[in-house]
């Protein structure tokens, strides 16, 4: 289908991924499970197997070895079963406890421990003829019969050309004593699961790729998809712009409530108002706490005025200030001597105020040319 919107041809998301694995929905391979557990019991038993063959055969030995009056004796029977099973698993507990941990580990080498209630819960659906038809007869159905096949074949020829090449080894079991033939055929079983492992071991590097690319192409999602997980994860954009919209009010609600706090405030005169304020005990160079144009200038003037704020026109500085500084950030230095004088300006106004003087004259303020609005 061409650009419909229908087509899976995305890579599933984050969320889609989280929400597969709690469902149980993890990359698989039961090859590579298979071949971990057959490699660590050919592996047990080829270096294990000769002393637990000899173990058991000793066990076998004394376990028939019964007295006429123990043989006759009903109460002896079961704690001699008893000793008997404990003495067996401690002996093949090394082989099994290695099969177990590689049982244990397998699926961490794809997909990870993942623990799913969703997983147990029965799947009715699965009981359909027709559902079950369809999943035979599908792509993944003939792929698993393929890769069934080919197994059994690696397993077959590998199998043929080992005993052909044992056959004289073998052969010579019968010929040697019970105890050393016990021993050296339990270490031909574990070399020769160790060379058929060999095999699987190539199936499963076969099957693991294959796995993780099936998975990933289940999990695909359209692109109608992903936006509607956008939308559900994000808002949709009205709700967005509602959000911001609420964000630059707050904004403006903090800028607001710095301006009774300034020294100054430094106007266009209509359109900038930009507040600064400066405490020579404790900062390096004024700083800017609130400043806007328009409406949101006219109310910082206004509030300005109602707590004593002077307010100082100079058309070039407001401008340049209010393009090259951030509210919060300090006043740059190529602005320094402008602002001083400002700031020395309205100092001698309050001291004019404070002693009755005449008000001293407006301060002529020379802004140079910046280079650029400062970088956040």
């Amino acid at each position: 289908m061409a650009e419909s919107g229908q087509e899976r041809t995305e890579q599933a998301t984050p969320k889609r991924l989280e929400e597969a694995r709690k469902k149980g929905q993890v990359p698989r391979s039961t090859d590579l499970s298979t071949a971990a557990v057959t490699i660590a019991a050919a592996t047990a038993i080829y270096t294990l197997g000769g002393g637990s063959a000899g173990q058991l055969a000793d066990l076998m030995r004394d376990a028939l070895s019964v007295s006429p009056e123990r043989a006759m004796d009903a109460q002896m029977m079961w704690p001699a079963l008893r000793d008997t099973a404990a003495r067996a698993i401690w002996i093949v507990l090394p082989i099994l406890g290695a099969t177990f941990i590689a049982a244990l580990l397998a699926p961490i080498a794809l997909g990870g421990w993942n623990f799913s209630g969703e997983a147990l819960m029965p799947q009715f659906g699965r009981l359909n003829p027709a559902s079950g038809l369809g999943r035979m007869f599908s792509a993944r159905g003939f792929v698993e019969l393929g890769k069934g096949i080919a197994k059994v074949a690696v397993v077959s020829i590998t199998g043929y050309v080992l005993l052909k090449g044992m056959t004289a080894q073998l052969m010579g079991l019968s010929s040697e004593p019970v105890n050393g033939a016990i021993g050296h055929s339990a270490a031909l079983a574990g070399y020769s699961l160790l060379v058929l492992c060999c095999g699987l071991a190539i199936i499963a590097a076969v099957d693991v790729p294959f796995q993780m690319w099936q998975h990933s192409r289940d999990l695909k999602m359209t692109r109608e998809e992903i936006k509607e997980e956008f939308k559900e994860s994000e808002g949709s954009p009205e709700t967005r712009g509602r959000i911001r919209e609420a964000q630059r009010a707050l904004a403006r609600g903090r800028q607001l409530q710095e301006v009774p706090t300034a020294d100054v405030v430094i106007t266009n005169p209509t359109h900038f108002a930009v507040a600064l304020r400066y405490d020579d005990q404790k900062m390096r160079a004024p700083l800017v706490v609130a400043k806007g144009t328009d409406l949101m200038a006219l109310k910082i003037r206004e509030i300005a005025a109602e707590n004593g704020v002077a307010v100082v026109e100079a058309p070039p500085l407001a401008r340049a200030l209010f393009r090259s500084v951030e509210i919060g950030r300090e006043v740059p230095a190529a602005l320094y001597v402008a602002v001083a004088q400002v700031l020395t300006y309205v100092y001698q106004l309050r001291a004019a105020r404070e002693q009755g003087a005449a008000p001293p004259p407006a301060p002529v303020v020379d802004v140079p040319a910046l280079p650029g609005p400062k970088a956040n």
